[in-house]
């Protein structure tokens, strides 16, 4: 039988007998003749480089879903720079990247921060596009991860005709109105794509829609002044590469209060 935990999680080992390095959390390695790796058991998958297994951790003992953000956006032009974050309230832990399902990266979080890690992606090429997840675990428990944060789609920008934005309204719009913005694509044969809708200084679209035909309408329903800004879309594949278009013109959107009238 194998040894139990604290939190109920047997502890699987298993033995090489090669001389291969192995590939800690902590980013250490070890090339002894003979040495014992511990699974990482998280829903069933394990780390590259790591001894495949399968724990019994049930998920409801699993620590809580860490949260995974792009800084400035997750929608990018090609060649500059994006920061991934993963976050948690728990501290001392170490951090994992995925892209795809596959492991990306190991990070450990400096004991200061209160569990946070920052992922470095530089000069973006359309193998960077597709969609992350990260998740942690504790250290001194590498066989017990948290499950994966929601899905991040990183997309990066600039392998399509730019699509055009328009709005129905024009002019200025009163706080509680209702604007509706249409993104329309060029005549291609792409097939399989997403609109979305960006706002400037935001980190994540604002929406997404399926298209009609070549174009799609987004609705901001009951605007309000924080909704002033810098408009633009993109379109884009829903499938591996997930390439992007250019993005649309920028369409400035003002909202102004309502004008209260004497009784």
């Amino acid at each position: 039988m194998f040894p139990e935990d604290d939190y109920g999680q047997r502890e699987l080992k298993c033995q090489r007998k090669m001389s291969l390095p192995t590939f800690w959390g902590n980013g250490d390695q070890e090339g002894d003749d003979v040495g014992s790796v511990q699974v990482l058991a998280s829903q069933g998958r394990s780390f590259a480089g790591l001894c495949v297994g399968q724990g019994d951790l049930r998920r409801d003992e699993s620590p809580p879903k860490p949260s995974l953000s792009a800084w400035p956006s997750s929608v990018a032009p090609a060649r500059s720079n994006v920061t991934l974050r993963c976050s948690t309230p728990t501290k001392d832990v170490n951090f994992v990247l995925r892209k795809g399902g596959k492991v990306l990266e190991l990070l450990q979080s400096p004991d200061s921060t209160e569990g946070q890690a920052e992922f470095h992606l530089t000069d973006l090429k359309s193998i960077n596009a597709g969609e992350y997840t990260c998740e942690y675990y504790r250290k001194g428990h590498p066989h017990i991860s948290s499950q994966p944060s929601d899905v991040l789609q990183l997309l990066v920008t600039g392998y399509f005709s730019k699509p055009s934005l328009q709005a129905h309204q024009r002019g200025v719009v009163t706080e509680g109105a209702e604007v509706t913005l249409q993104c329309q694509r060029p005549d291609t044969e792409i097939v399989a794509v997403m609109f979305a809708l960006l706002k400037a200084g935001t980190p994540m679209p604002v929406q997404r829609r399926s298209p009609a035909g070549k174009e799609t309408d987004f609705s901001l329903q009951n605007v309000s002044i924080g909704d002033t800004g810098n408009y633009s879309c993109v379109y884009y594949q829903t499938r591996a590469p997930f390439l992007a278009s250019r993005p649309s013109d920028h369409l400035a959107i003002r909202v102004t209060g309502k004008i209260l009238h004497d009784v």
